[in-house]
């Protein structure tokens, strides 16, 4: 089968939905089917079998894109739609698949040529217009809302990624189309060795301290100053390393923690390859994830419940959809609550065991084969195969 796939944002880059399609493409060219990938004009290449990358031009000369909506997108998703018509004029495809707002360009694609339509639901469209802080108007979050339940009920299939995704599609009366896929795949990675792992440790912490980890953007809703002041009032001897920022809002991060008279045990790494994060979580002790807002799984708990780690998190359903207290320190979402947590991480006990169950949790349930037949799954609902085909 010959997939034609929309993709809104700079592909690759090592960033929330983008991951996602670096693995939905994985596991399509794994069982045995060809894509065609619509998408921005940023970002790096990616090759699997049966892959095919067509860029929109870049008419604007951009550099960069940030995460979630801004008003940069709409040329770009017009051009976006564009280059869809014309591939499928070209012919030759099967399944018009696609992610985020550009499932509305996929359901009027689908109509016209009669292909068949996969959503992938990676988050609530109104839901981020106040996730990033874009826009407060009702007006706006009403036409979205609109905009999205057109998109669930004029799909063949819907993937959600989180359990509160799938209660949506479930409220509006499509139960039936939503397949629950969770973004819980792995970069291929050599396995860091024991003495790049002293060697970390030593760079991260020189004197020594315990090591608190936080990797992914610095987007408001992730909570990083709850973080920084969560770390001002924890043991002084534990090192706080925070992978992932960049531009103002890392600037912003660095200079809260001056304020907070915690910079000489704050260490802030720049967003790095996927590739290098299994490092850094080998050489912390605990990670954790001070999420305040929003409802989807963060990707990078699933990293954490592999490691084997003590995982500590805010105790909000972003999370909980996922971890409970068997296999997480789950806190409430201020300073005092998260400095509880990662003290009583730090000190090992309780929370070592919970990290044990969640790790025998995440071997048992995160697996490639799991993942590769949900997608087939998702193939099939959406009209496109016949149950047990490739």
């Amino acid at each position: 089968m010959n997939v034609l796939m929309l993709a809104p944002e700079p592909f690759f880059q090592a960033r929330g939905t983008p991951i996602s399609v670096y693995f939905r493409l994985k596991a399509l060219s794994t069982l045995g089917h060809g894509v065609t990938l619509v998408t921005y004009p940023l970002g790096e290449d990616r090759a699997f079998p049966g892959l095919k990358i067509l860029r929109v031009p870049n008419l604007l000369g951009l550099r960069s894109i940030k995460i979630g909506p801004s008003l940069v997108k709409i040329p770009l998703d017009a051009l976006l739609l564009g280059r869809a018509f014309l591939a499928l004029v070209r012919g030759g495809h099967d399944l018009i698949f696609s992610h985020e707002e550009a499932s509305l360009f996929g359901v009027w694609l689908s109509k016209l040529f009669g292909k068949p339509h996969l959503y992938d639901m990676h988050s609530s469209l109104p839901q981020q217009l106040e996730n990033f802080d874009f826009s407060r108007s009702p007006l706006l979050k009403s036409l979205f809302e609109r905009l999205e339940r057109y998109v669930l009920r004029n799909s063949g299939a819907v993937i959600v990624i989180c359990r509160d995704l799938e209660r949506q599609v479930r409220d509006a009366g499509l139960g039936e189309k939503a397949v629950f896929l969770e973004n819980y795949l792995d970069f291929d990675a050599p396995r860091p060795s024991a003495a790049d792992i002293r060697s970390a440790r030593r760079e991260l912490a020189p004197r020594g301290g315990k090591i608190v980890l936080y990797a992914g953007n610095f987007q408001p809703y992730q909570g990083i100053p709850l973080l920084l002041r969560a770390a001002a009032r924890v043991r002084k001897t534990a090192v706080f390393v925070l992978v992932g920022g960049s531009g103002r809002e890392l600037e912003d991060m660095k200079t809260m923690a001056a304020d907070l008279g915690i910079e000489k045990r704050t260490r802030f790494i720049e967003r790095v390859p996927p590739d290098r994060i299994p490092l850094f979580i080998a050489a912390a002790d605990v990670l954790v994830s001070p999420r305040l807002s929003g409802t989807n799984t963060p990707l990078k708990i699933y990293s954490f419940m592999k490691s084997g780690k003590p995982l500590v998190a805010t105790d909000l359903w972003t999370h909980t959809q996922v971890v409970d207290s068997k296999t997480a320190t789950l806190v409430a979402p201020n300073p005092e609550g998260l400095a509880g947590g990662l003290e009583a991480a730090l000190s090992g006990g309780a929370a070592l065991q919970r990290a044990r169950t969640a790790k025998k949790k995440a071997d048992r349930e995160f697996t490639p084969a799991a993942y590769l037949e949900k997608i087939r799954e998702a193939l099939e609902k959406a009209g496109s195969l016949r149950p047990g085909s490739a």
